[in-house]
């Protein structure tokens, strides 16, 4: 998070953005740049906006705290501003937009889904301003321009590594998988392990999906055709509060396979 941190305040360095500076004879002896966040802080993925925006505010009183950084002889410490995008895409384009336009940021760390930093990443090239996601893995947000980055691995990774375990280290040649078609993420996760599995020589028995994790309850339907498949293994790619949902069901359902998934 320091690095992060680091990055921003050479950009506050290049394009010269301030905010509360104080002066005395014309010459900033301090500078305060604003930088924001977009953060899950509400919604089925909550605790991982709550848990990153937490770890951003952290890490920027410990760096203030410090006594910030000097830049060209001046005093630079941060203001953070966090933006709750409740893990919909157009609450965060628009949460980015204000943080942009109105707060003035020197860069954004977020969003925490990939659905959403999809979103978010064309507002922020477009405006030249960096971004940073700490945890979303879609190969896509960063090949959006060359002010997009990100903290963490991508999907084809997990998905293949979780491939190769169950084939490797599981010996299991059959596996089903179950995931929400309106989430860049997990569809992203369901088309590498589906991949990789198939390449390891295993078989996909039955790849079903859902759309909205946040409002499905029911997924009785998608495990009925999966359990007559028999599958030796259950790939499921999504977040937290939905996959236990689905284990719930499943086991009640008399689905009593191994179950793996990815780091949501």
């Amino acid at each position: 998070m320091r690095r992060l941190l680091a990055i921003f305040l050479v950009c506050a360095l290049v394009v010269g953005v301030t905010a509360g500076c104080s002066s005395t004879g014309g010459t900033p002896q301090e500078k305060v740049i604003n930088v924001g966040s977009v953060c899950c802080m509400t919604g089925g993925s909550a605790t991982f906006g709550k848990s990153s925006s937490n770890a951003i505010a952290m890490a920027i009183e410990e760096f203030n705290a410090a006594g910030g950084a000097t830049i060209d002889g001046v005093k630079t410490t941060i203001n953070y501003i966090n933006e709750d995008d409740a893990g919909s895409p157009e609450v965060g384009a628009s949460a980015a937009q204000k943080l942009i336009n109105q707060d003035k940021v020197v860069g954004i760390i977020g969003a925490i889904m990939s659905k959403v930093s999809l979103a978010v990443a064309p507002i922020c090239q477009d405006n030249k301003v960096p971004m940073i996601s700490p945890t979303s893995p879609n190969p896509k947000v960063t090949l959006v321009g060359d002010y997009i980055f990100r903290a963490c691995f991508i999907d084809p990774f997990q998905g293949t590594a979780m491939a190769n375990y169950v084939w490797n280290d599981m010996k299991l040649k059959t596996a089903a998988v179950l995931y929400d078609n309106g989430n860049d993420y997990t569809k992203g996760l369901a088309e590498n392990f589906k991949a990789s599995f198939e390449k390891n020589g295993g078989k996909i028995v039955s790849y079903e999906a859902f759309t909205d994790e946040d409002k499905t309850v029911d997924y009785k339907p998608q495990l009925t055709k999966i359990k007559a498949t028999n599958p030796e293994f259950l790939y499921l790619p999504g977040y937290y509060a939905s996959d236990a949902l689905v284990c719930k069901q499943a086991r009640e359902m008399g689905l009593n396979v191994p179950v793996g998934g990815g780091d949501g």
